[in-house]
């Protein structure tokens, strides 16, 4: 893509409605821009990220087993009314009343719906498990939105939610969540710890908040320091092994590891951690609950066993906060120039810059890089603006893609390009064919 036909509104001034890093750079990296309170437009830079955080969540809902399916985001309110949240939920469910004065509501979270769609298919034990997922945005009416899209009242997330027909079953697709939960976060470049979590209006028994470690988290953290260097990737875990599962579950579960609101500092496990005790904020961007039969058996979403009688089944919902993961990748990886992304989610792997645009070696030199890294199948922004050096090395480190190459007319007479990796700031002269086998490997 050339920048000279990309739309990046970028921001020299730092927006004083900006409290915290991602909102900050967001806005100035021109990635969103608010409409109004806590709802946003996605422009082109800030939708690339979100649809490649996106697509790397459904791949590894993909990989377990779990069918992606797409439902409303207007619900009737009578389905919230049959589950008994309709009232529970507060003031943070937006509803509306359509022209038949029918009670609507803008849908939360989808427990409810999906749980319907379940009961008017599902007839039997044999149909189990059911594994369903959609991708959608949502609405939450916060009272004071704030932090960008760490906060925000319209969010894109992934819930998911599966139907068991006994507790061991339905542990077991828990935990192959939560594995699935560890990769993802992992390709996204980023180090999310499961902490113990309260279940709050959505119920259950057992449940698990995936949390970034940022100094501007919402809330404290405390975990063992065992957490910053292990490896969740879980190589070699059997998915369809329950017990072997289980064990990896609770193995990577022992070290310490809680929110604010599960920390006890006066337990065992804790003050035996002495000077390891990890006490920063965090982020959370995902959660899994189990829940048993809270809405299965309310709404009637009940099989036939083996043995005849009619059981409530077992359910389990899973969140990741897709648009939140955008906010909180920024707040766990940035500097004081700039957005650092992960490669994987980066909106570009590589910003081509060419320092004198209208001079004839240059453009062609640049033209050539760009045709070659494209023809490699490698993601390139090219600056071909005609504007000041100094302007285009500010907004390629603003927007943070992981690597520059910087083609000028010095270099060019010595037959080298500049090859800039923005995570270590480290600049290298090498040739342009040396740039192109290493961002190729």
């Amino acid at each position: 893509m050339r920048l000279s036909q990309f739309f990046l509104p970028t921001l020299k001034e730092t927006p004083s409605e900006a409290q915290i890093a991602s909102h900050r750079l967001m806005l100035r990296a021109g990635m969103v821009r608010q409409l109004t309170a806590g709802i946003y437009s996605w422009l082109p830079l800030g939708h690339r990220v979100l649809k490649k955080i996106e697509q790397i969540v459904r791949e590894e809902q993909d990989k377990i087993g779990f069918n992606e399916l797409l439902m409303p985001t207007i619900q009737p309110a009578e389905l919230w009314q049959e589950s008994g949240r309709y009232d529970d939920y507060g003031l943070e469910m937006l509803r509306i009343t359509d022209r038949h004065d029918r009670k609507m509501l803008f849908g939360p979270t989808n427990e409810e719906a999906i749980t319907d769609i379940f009961r008017k298919d599902v007839r039997s034990y044999k149909q189990l498990p059911q594994l369903l997922y959609h991708i959608q945005w949502k609405f939450r009416d916060e009272i004071r939105p704030r932090f960008g899209v760490m906060r925000g009242r319209e969010f894109y997330m992934k819930d998911a939610y599966s139907f068991d027909i006994d507790y061991e079953s339905a542990r077991h697709t828990y935990n192959k969540i939560f594995l699935a939960y560890c990769r993802t976060f992992t390709r996204l470049g980023v180090k999310a710890i499961p902490m113990v979590a309260d279940t709050g209006p959505i119920g259950g028994d057992l449940s698990h908040e995936f949390i970034i470690l940022a100094d501007t988290g919402e809330s404290e953290v405390f975990c063992d320091k065992k957490w910053l260097d292990k490896d969740l990737t879980g190589k070699g875990v059997d998915l369809n092994d329950r017990t072997g599962l289980e064990n990896w579950v609770q193995g990577t579960l022992e070290d310490y590891a809680a929110t604010e609101e599960m920390h006890d500092a006066s337990n065992e496990a804790v003050t035996a951690l002495g000077d390891d005790l990890v006490t920063t904020r965090g982020i959370e961007v995902g959660h899994i609950f189990h829940f048993g039969t809270k809405y299965s058996e309310p709404m009637g979403a009940t099989v036939l066993g083996p043995d005849g009688a009619e059981v409530p089944v077992q359910m389990g919902s899973y969140g990741i906060g897709v648009s939140r993961l955008v906010g909180a990748l920024i707040e766990a990886s940035h500097d004081e120039n700039g957005i650092i992304w992960p490669e994987s989610v980066a909106p570009y792997k590589v910003g081509l810059i060419n320092l004198r645009t209208g001079d004839d070696e240059c453009d062609a030199a640049c033209e050539d890089a760009y045709a070659k890294l494209t023809n490699a199948g490698i993601e390139v922004l090219y600056d071909d603006r005609d504007i000041r050096a100094g302007g285009k090395f500010a907004d390629m480190d603003l927007i943070g893609l992981p690597w520059q190459i910087v083609i000028g007319p010095k270099g060019l007479k010595n037959g080298v390009v500049e090859l800039k990796n923005r995570k270590s700031g480290e600049k290298t002269e090498v040739t342009f064919e040396a740039a192109l086998n290493q961002l190729s490997a």
